[in-house]
């Protein structure tokens, strides 16, 4: 039998970590001393110790490590574990992607003085235009090209012509910004007359009068877009009159670098 300190040395799991796994009936003691409190563990449960730490290290927590434990033999269960947890690690890096982008964005941006008002607003309209469209409530903004790819699929039979320019575009139709399941439309200029898909629609869309901002670069750089935008609008007396959209002038099926992307931030707006 093996006292709590040998363990804790032999196991590399500190003394207070081996309480905690106590507690929460992932290893137990083989036993403890009525009389003193001492906690013993065999020699046998170092094989058990070691298993807790790999899954640690493979990035499970407790509560998972405890369900693990118990079907920690059959392999296919393991297996099943263990492809979730991929997907979980692989999601996770995605983010950390975007993270280290947006960070590089903003030290680049912070470099030319930190002025928000680098952006250049113009107010413009944007004439009336015949569309094709497609609308749907989406898992992410960042799932746009869901949209762009049933309109591509849908529209194959058409020969569908493309205005020049054709004002390939998003818009946003929620009231405010949503954490998931945006409802979200595109829209491409076209030339002629089409007949509808089950998913993409033709109609005309009315001039609009707008405040926009055309930047290059990543889309991590499109909150400090709308900040200008929404300085200027009230800078020079207009109130927002509609949903917000984004013309992407250089999309990502043009590029595959995010730093050579213009894309048009645009906030329909009026006169006080």
């Amino acid at each position: 039998m093996l006292r709590i300190g040998d363990f804790s040395k032999l196991s590399r799991i500190s003394i207070r970590m081996l309480w905690h796994y106590d507690e929460i009936g992932i290893l137990h003691p083989e036993c403890v001393d009525d009389f003193t409190g001492y906690r013993y563990y065999s020699e046998s449960q170092l094989p058990l110790a070691g298993k807790i730490q790999a899954l640690k290290s493979l990035g499970f927590g407790l509560s998972m490590i405890k369900e693990i434990l118990g079907k920690y033999e059959d392999v296919q269960e393991m297996e099943r574990f263990l492809i979730l947890k991929r997907k979980e690690l692989e999601g996770e890096a995605r983010e950390i992607r975007q993270k280290l982008q947006f960070l590089d964005s903003t030290l680049k941006w912070m470099r030319k003085d930190g002025n928000l008002m680098d952006y250049n607003v113009t107010l413009k309209t944007l004439p009336e235009r015949y569309v094709a469209s497609v609308r749907q409530v989406i898992p992410a903004y960042d799932q746009e090209g869901l949209l762009w790819e049933i309109m591509c699929r849908e529209l194959e039979g058409q020969n569908v012509q493309q205005a020049a320019p054709c004002y390939g575009m998003a818009i946003f139709h929620d009231e405010g910004h949503k954490e998931h399941d945006p409802d979200v439309e595109i829209q491409s200029t076209v030339v002629g007359t089409y007949q509808d898909t089950e998913h993409v629609k033709f109609k005309t869309v009315p001039p609009i009068q707008i405040a926009s901002a055309t930047y290059k670069g990543g889309y991590d750089q499109i909150s400090r877009v709308n900040a200008a935008v929404a300085n200027w609008v009230v800078e020079n007396g207009y109130d927002f009159n509609g949903k917000s959209f984004c013309i992407y002038h250089v999309s990502p099926s043009d590029t595959s670098d995010p730093e050579e992307m213009v894309t048009e931030v645009c906030f329909p707006v009026k006169k006080k």
